[in-house]
């Protein structure tokens, strides 16, 4: 029987709070601060690719490595050396001279943010508690939220794009400090018997050997449950990052006025987050993620809709309010869908795909753009919106159908379930 998690220490669990919304921060910057960045660099739209490319590629390489480095250098040395890399990566954005430089900064950034995702997500697991787990999650949001009111603050006085990055890099290198002075505490802080990133082989019913990796990527349902993972991922950073430019190039909007609302959009994911696990509890995952996935449709269709600003900032924030649940509870639900020797590695795979979804589409989205016009965005949102509803319904009757037994479903609450931060960029978000 295991033992409930000790309180953890106050001072560190601000700080891992701190920690996750400084890994949103820099999400936030870069869609306000695109169209001053692709003007003074002189490329087009889609260029935003390569940056987003670059910190994905990043961030699931540190992500990976992380369960070895924690076991080498332990959790605070990981946390405080992987935040000084992202703060000396932003600082570098400030100060990049071509685009080419920037690109190999948001490499770096990724590297740091994946590490200190990861690193924090293995603490928090053995030390937290669900409740810390959630919220954890919810100020990543806060920190996407705030990016753009850096941004555009820094851009309404006059600034150029660089002294939002400034900014961030300066808060990024006080937390760093703040990690550095608090090593040994995350040391102490961690149970014993416990092993960060340890690798985990599921057990068979009978006690004897799990299923084998072959066994898991044969399951229709384990493919299924990641493009589930790479479409709502899609959606999310497409609809933040695309947001800015559609609100003042398609819709008229004044750049603070723009920034303030891709905030709203951010802001309705984070409060939605603090509150969607008393609902989920009391409803049941199933109709909070049907409720939630149809309120994304809705609110991609109001951002399609041409019309006054007011109709597309509503949508978005229609769309931040619904998406808020649906990653947690498609993490919470794997097992139902796969069975619980496989939900381990179905998990690994959906964070993966979300990662790449995060980069991908976006990027495409923006080419798309680039050939088109800003006011493409909502129809695109729209169709990824209808895709993921019936991807989940398909696989919801497929799940429905399985042999009494096979699926060992999540407990409430989601304790002891894997979770996962936004992508990044992304993501974590994401």
């Amino acid at each position: 029987m295991s033992t409930p998690p000790a309180r953890p220490r106050a001072a560190l669990l601000l700080l891992a709070y701190l920690a996750f919304v400084s890994l949103g921060l820099p999400d936030g910057l870069l869609g306000v601060g695109w169209p001053s960045i692709r003007g003074e660099f002189d490329v087009p739209t889609e260029a935003v690719g390569w940056v987003l490319t670059a910190g994905t590629v990043g961030y699931l390489t540190s992500s990976v490595l992380a369960g070895f480095t924690l076991a080498r250098i332990g959790v605070g040395a990981l946390l405080a050396g992987s935040t000084l890399l992202a703060s000396l990566a932003l600082a570098g954005y400030s100060v990049s001279p071509v685009l080419a430089v920037l690109v190999g900064c948001a490499l770096l950034v990724g590297l740091g943010s994946g590490a200190v995702d990861s690193g924090l997500n293995a603490y928090a697991a053995g030390t937290f508690g669900p409740r810390h787990m959630n919220w954890l999650h919810a100020f990543f949001g806060l920190g996407v939220a705030i990016g753009p009111l850096i941004m555009t603050g820094a851009l309404s006085a006059g600034l150029t794009w660089r002294w939002g990055y400034g900014i961030v890099a300066a808060a990024q290198l006080v937390l760093a400090v703040a990690f550095v002075l608090t090593v040994r505490a995350w040391h102490r802080g961690v149970p014993a018997g416990t092993a960060a990133g340890a690798a985990v082989v599921p057990a068979g019913a009978d006690g004897g050997p799990g299923p084998t990796v072959r066994d898991t990527l044969r399951l229709p349902a384990v493919w299924s449950g990641t493009l589930a993972f790479v479409l709502y991922v899609a959606i999310e950073v497409s609809a933040g990052l695309w947001a800015f430019l559609l609100l003042t190039e398609g819709r008229g909007l004044s750049a603070a006025v723009a920034g303030g609302c891709v905030s709203a959009y951010w802001g309705s994911l984070f409060v939605g987050r603090v509150v969607q696990g008393l609902v989920a509890e009391r409803l049941g995952a199933g109709l909070v993620l049907r409720v939630s996935l149809a309120g994304m449709a809705v609110g991609a269709a109001l951002v399609a809709v041409p019309g006054p600003a007011v109709l597309a900032v509503l949508g978005l924030v229609v769309i931040g309010f619904a998406a808020a649940p649906v990653f947690p509870l498609l993490t919470l639900t794997t097992a139902e869908r796969v069975g619980a020797a496989h939900a381990d590695r179905a998990i690994g795979l959906q964070i993966g795909a979300a990662g790449t979804g995060a980069a991908l589409v976006p990027a495409g989205l923006g080419v798309l753009i680039g050939n088109t016009s800003v006011q493409v965005l909502g129809s695109a949102l729209l169709v990824l919106a209808l895709a993921l509803i019936a991807l989940y319904e398909w696989d919801a009757r497929r799940s429905s159908g399985r042999p009494t037994g096979q699926p060992v479903p999540a407990q409430p609450g989601g304790e002891g379930q894997p979770t996962s931060g936004p992508v990044r960029p992304v993501v974590d978000g994401r």
